[in-house]
Parts: structure tokens; C-alpha cells; sequence
């Protein structure tokens, strides 16, 4: 793929130091070691390395280390293989299903105010209600496994909260003996888990407020009234709680490619952007509710940097999580059971090599495709000496 023309580390280098100035008083230091990570990353700054083919032998040049920040745009394509990778290894011949369970926006500055408890409710909320309405034999009858992937933005940057959770279609009955097929095209009724999924959610709401979890700074101070936040919470029941079932697509065939659209991404790709110029910044985006049209949208670099920032993930925060018998803990005991009885599907044909994702070196060979070894490591001071005697060379030749 080919270099965008402009990158959001672009954004930082221009802007960057003028906007932590202007915004200290609400920057943390999480935020600065993301545009930090995000400046530096493929630079001098941060070290580098010289790579040989164990095929061919072709030394290639200096090649700049990478931050791996998870917020970085460019550091994510790596690990999106080998998560794939790994994933690979746990598909089921059977259809899958992708939900999606989107929070109102009268929620989005309580959560940015306590990202690290109410994000993980939405995780507990969307995951409780998925297990609880699937073992409902009215519904399901069987114990269902999923993973849940957190999306904090929408297309304009601005805060979305919302989880994809990808499913295969049907389950494990009580006793492990049977696997069990959905009666309904879309797996699960979307009524049903959209009620369920509130009430889960408000009353996680209510065990925090009731506990003093919760962090009501500026505007939302008047919150810790017991009545009116009450009240709040009434009042959010006449907002809207999506809980989206998108058309069942296929197996193994399908699921691989499918997944890589939405784990390890970042509020916004470096090919989404498009200029640079007098302080603006201007990206493409898709107006999902002008009929999905794409879009450019021009903001200041400030308030683009600002909106960049909103989808800072707390340290060590998880943002993709297994539930059922995908759980780390019930994986390797239930996963084969649901193999063994899902069998081969003659709807399905194996993983195509197009499709399989393989287990393989990073950096490959520029020549032949071989596999690189690290031959030298080398750090930003020996980096810029090196720079430096180039130069002298380049005076006196």
C-alpha cells in the first residue's frame, strides 16, 4: 500500500507543541506519551536496526524502530496479523453473526470521565446479555461463546462509544452434548437485548453512583445530587439503545477478513487523510446517516488533535474480550467439544490460501521475499553520530 501523502504524526510534528500548550489544563500524561509514541514512531529518535534475508543475504539500510502504541496508526498491522493468526486456529464451520451494541449520546461525558469503570460495564452489560438471552430456551437454549471488540469513535472523530461482538451462530447445549442451532435468522432478538442491555447497563450505573465510583467533575457536578442523577438516569430511558444485528455472513472462508476491519484500529486510518494546509486539517469520512455517502470534513488542527485524544484508551485497559466458551479460562476444554460436534461442514470448504493467514516474519525480503534477521541494533545516539560523520564526510569530499 502505497505512503498517504500526510499522516497524523505529520499532525503532532506541525501543531503539536502549540496544542499542548493551549490544552495543558486537561492533558494528562497519557495523552502527551500518545503523541509522544505517535511523533517519533519510524524515526531516528527512536533507534534502529539493520535487517539481512537468511535467503539471499541482502543487507538492507538503517530501518527506524516503531513506537507500538496501540493509539498509533502505524504500529497496528503487525499485531492484527499474529491476533488473526491465532484466531485462525478457533473457527467453527458455521455462519457468524456480528452485533453491535451502541450506548446514547447523552452517556458520552460521563463515560469520558470514568473510560476505565464504564467502559468496563459496557463490556460486563453486552456480555451478560448475550449469555443470559442465549441460554433462554424461548430463545436459544445453549451456551453460546464471542468476543467483544471496544470502538470508542464514529466516522467524524467524535465519541461513540460502542462494541462489535462476532458470534458463531448456534451453541453448546447444558449438558455439552449437542450443538444448537438459532431458530431466528438474526440469531437473537434485537428487542429482547436491546430491554436487557439497558436495564443491565442503568443498574451498573446505580451500583457505582451508590458506591462512589463515579468521577463527576465540571458540568456534571450537579450528577451527584441523588435526585438528579435519578433523574439522569430516567430520562435515559428515552434515548435511543441500539443494539444492531447485521446480516449473518459466512465461515471460515469469510470470517478471517471479515474480523481484520475491526480489531486493532485506531479513530482514524493515515489514508483517511487527505490535507494539511493553514492550520486545518481535512479527512474523509462516511456520512452514515446521509446514506453512507463519503464525505471530506476540514476541522482546526486543535480540534482535530482534541478529537483524536477523546479515544485514549486507560493503561492497560483491555479492548477485546472473550465471553462464554471462548473465555481464556473454558477455551481449551470447551472449544474441541464444539468442533467435534459442529464437524464438517459441506457448505464450507476449507481455508482457502487466499484467506489463511500465516505465521510469518514481519519484515521479508525486499528481493526474494525471504524472512529478515536483525544483524545490528542500534540506538538514537549512535544514530545521530552516525548522521553526524555523514555530514563531515559530505563537507570535505
Amino acid at each position: 500500500m502505497n505512503r498517504p501523502p500526510i499522516e497524523v504524526a505529520d499532525i503532532i510534528r506541525a501543531a503539536g507543541k502549540d496544542f499542548i500548550e493551549k490544552q495543558r489544563s486537561w492533558l494528562t500524561g497519557l495523552h502527551l506519551k500518545v503523541l509522544a509514541a505517535i511523533k517519533r514512531c519510524r524515526t531516528a529518535a527512536l533507534g534502529g536496526h539493520r535487517d539481512r534475508c537468511t535467503q539471499c543475504g541482502h543487507i538492507v539500510g538503517i530501518s527506524y524502530n516503531s513506537c507500538r502504541n496501540r493509539h498509533c496508526p502505524k504500529c497496528l498491522n503487525n499485531a492484527r496479523k499474529q491476533w488473526l493468526y491465532a484466531r485462525q486456529r478457533e473457527l467453527l464451520a458455521v455462519p457468524y453473526i456480528h452485533l453491535v451494541f451502541t450506548l446514547p449520546r447523552a452517556l458520552s461525558s460521563l463515560m469520558l470521565h470514568n473510560k476505565n469503570l464504564l467502559y468496563a460495564l459496557l463490556f460486563r452489560s453486552s456480555a451478560a446479555t448475550l449469555l443470559q438471552i442465549a441460554a433462554d430456551p424461548k430463545h436459544l437454549g445453549a451456551e453460546i461463546g464471542f468476543f467483544s471488540v471496544l470502538h470508542t469513535w464514529g466516522q467524524n472523530l467524535l465519541h461513540h462509544p460502542h462494541l462489535h461482538c462476532v458470534i458463531p451462530a448456534g451453541g453448546l447445549s447444558p449438558d455439552h452434548k449437542t450443538w444448537v442451532r438459532p431458530k431466528y435468522r438474526f440469531f437473537l432478538p434485537c428487542g429482547v437485548l436491546r430491554r436487557v442491555f439497558r436495564g443491565k447497563f442503568v443498574a451498573g450505573l446505580k451500583r457505582a453512583f451508590r458506591e462512589g465510583k463515579l468521577c463527576l467533575p465540571g458540568d456534571l457536578q450537579s450528577l451527584a445530587d441523588k435526585r438528579a442523577f435519578h433523574s439522569f438516569l430516567r430520562a435515559l430511558h428515552q434515548h435511543q439503545w441500539v443494539v444492531y444485528a447485521k446480516p449473518p455472513f459466512g465461515g471460515p472462508n469469510h470470517v478471517l477478513n471479515y474480523l481484520a476491519r475491526y480489531t486493532h484500529r485506531v479513530a482514524i486510518s493515515n489514508h483517511r487523510l487527505v490535507a494539511l494546509s493553514n492550520g486545518k486539517v481535512t479527512f474523509r469520512w462516511k456520512d452514515y446517516a446521509d446514506g453512507n455517502q463519503q464525505k471530506q470534513m476540514t476541522l482546526l488542527v486543535e480540534e482535530f488533535l482534541r478529537r483524536f485524544l477523546l479515544h485514549t484508551l486507560p493503561r492497560g485497559f483491555v479492548r477485546i474480550r472473550f465471553f462464554g466458551y471462548l473465555a481464556n479460562r473454558r477455551r481449551a476444554l470447551l472449544l474441541p467439544i464444539c468442533k467435534n460436534l459442529v464437524g464438517a461442514n459441506p457448505e464450507e470448504e476449507p481455508l482457502s490460501e487466499a484467506t489463511q493467514v500465516e505465521k510469518q516474519p514481519i519484515w521479508l525480503c525486499p528481493r526474494c521475499r525471504g524472512p529478515m534477521a536483525v544483524i545490528q541494533r542500534l540506538t538514537a545516539a549512535q544514530l545521530f553520530w552516525a548522521s553526524l560523520r555523514r555530514i563531515e564526510v559530505a563537507d570535505t569530499s
